[in-house]
């Protein structure tokens, strides 16, 4: 009998610190997480200091050598670069090292081809990885050869290069389309939500910082939520009362992360964009993370190149259960600062205020007494409002309500 054993790939993670305000140790640890995540074994890593990116091999030659040395004493099987290389430089790196090389953006590519689990979700991803692909094609001797032979089908024929460019290039217009059709209905969806008079927020924040467990406790969604990085891709809606009259949608997005690949914003824009379209953001910070501000700069920059800004934010200081002691810090970009946990449900009620406070500032209150001719603005306010009270008295229907600003002359 037989006894199968599954091995883990081993890597080695090769980073050049060119001096830059985010120290390369750091990217370096959290491109062994996303190893970890894409199911590898880290053998070990190296750092170069170097002014620039070296354009042909990514490192320089002393590095290199050590390199090679390390592959032979860990026996590892890929080399991991943690920034987005060049066709070139991947040629370069496994002639020379006589292994796989890959860089950050394959990998993320890879992770999220394993975690896409709706059809928007996987037609994105093989967007994103045909993409890369393009930029990256390259010819090779041996792959130039002619295409066909006989009768009617002689003549120059088309290199595979070309054939190769070609087949992306149609397959990446035919996925466009699907993406469109998709995103036509994500449309549609949010104009649906737009009459209903619900106001909409978005958890956005730094991939694993919790904004799927902040989701599942306020509404039951039921979401996948582990420790492992872009745990969830596909957003996921859901309703949440606020309290006993005041309803809101909430909405899980993809998790943002440093160097975050072109290919990926670009193909997952309409996923992104729910961000940009909401009327609340809320980030979801991971206070226990060393690291802490690098990712809270790192998010409202992408939230910058969304769209998304000058929204009312609720910054949620989230996994206090797991700091020694209490944290009480502040976002100055932020509206309301909340320390919070998803597993004790801690600061998920204030939470819930400081949404309903936003809802309240685009609100009118009003108290009138209607005829009962007039019990259709009632039901208008029931609609796009929020209706506190009703009594039917002789003179008529006493209100008292909330209603939106556009709503107001109407009732």
């Amino acid at each position: 009998m037989y006894e199968m054993k599954e091995t883990k790939e081993k890597v080695i993670l090769v980073g050049v610190d060119t001096g830059g305000e985010e120290p390369e140790e750091a990217s370096l640890d959290e491109l062994a997480e996303l190893a970890k995540t894409a199911g590898a074994q880290v053998a070990g890593r190296l750092i170069q200091a170097r002014e620039n990116i070296h354009p042909g091999t990514y490192i320089g030659k002393g590095k290199m050598l050590e390199l090679k040395d390390l592959i032979w004493e860990t026996e590892a099987d890929t080399v991991i670069c943690d920034d987005e290389l060049t066709s070139v430089q991947i040629g370069n790196l496994e002639d020379e090292l006589s292994c796989k090389v890959i860089d950050r953006t394959l990998l993320i590519l890879d992770i999220f081809a394993a975690r896409a689990v709706s059809g928007e979700g996987k037609i994105q991803v093989e967007l994103a990885q045909l993409r890369y692909r393009a930029s990256r094609l390259s010819g090779l001797g041996r792959s130039l050869s002619r295409l066909g032979g006989g009768i009617g089908t002689r003549g120059p024929g088309e290199k595979k290069l070309e054939m190769d460019r070609r087949l992306i290039r149609e397959r990446i217009s035919r996925l466009k389309k699907e993406l469109r059709d998709v995103e036509k209905h994500r449309e549609l969806i949010r104009g649906q939500r737009k009459q209903s008079g619900l106001k909409v927020a978005a958890l956005v924040g730094y991939t694993s910082a919790g904004k799927s467990s902040i989701e599942n406790a306020l509404t039951d969604a039921g979401i996948l939520a582990d420790a492992m990085l872009f745990s969830t891709l596909d957003t996921t809606t859901r309703s949440l009362m606020l309290d006993n009259t005041q309803e809101i949608l909430l909405t899980d997005t993809v998790g943002f992360i440093r160097k975050l690949p072109h290919h990926l914003v670009e193909a997952f824009k309409s996923t992104l964009e729910e961000a940009a379209c909401a009327d609340i953001i809320i980030h979801v910070v991971d206070a226990s993370n060393p690291q802490m501000d690098t990712q809270m700069h790192v998010v409202y920059e992408t939230l910058r190149q969304l769209g998304a800004e000058g929204k009312p934010v609720i910054t949620l200081f989230n996994k206090q259960d797991l700091l020694e002691e209490p944290g009480y810090p502040r976002d100055f970009q932020a509206d309301y600062s909340i320390p919070t946990s998803a597993k004790t449900g801690q600061g998920l009620e204030e939470l819930k205020k400081a949404l309903l406070e936003i809802i309240r500032r685009d609100q009118i209150y009003i108290e009138r007494l209607y005829d009962f001719s007039e019990a259709g603005k009632i039901q208008i306010i029931r609609t796009r409002g929020q209706l506190l009270s009703e009594e039917y008295v002789p003179e008529g229907i006493r209100v008292t309500a909330y209603v939106p600003q556009d709503v107001y002359g109407r009732v």
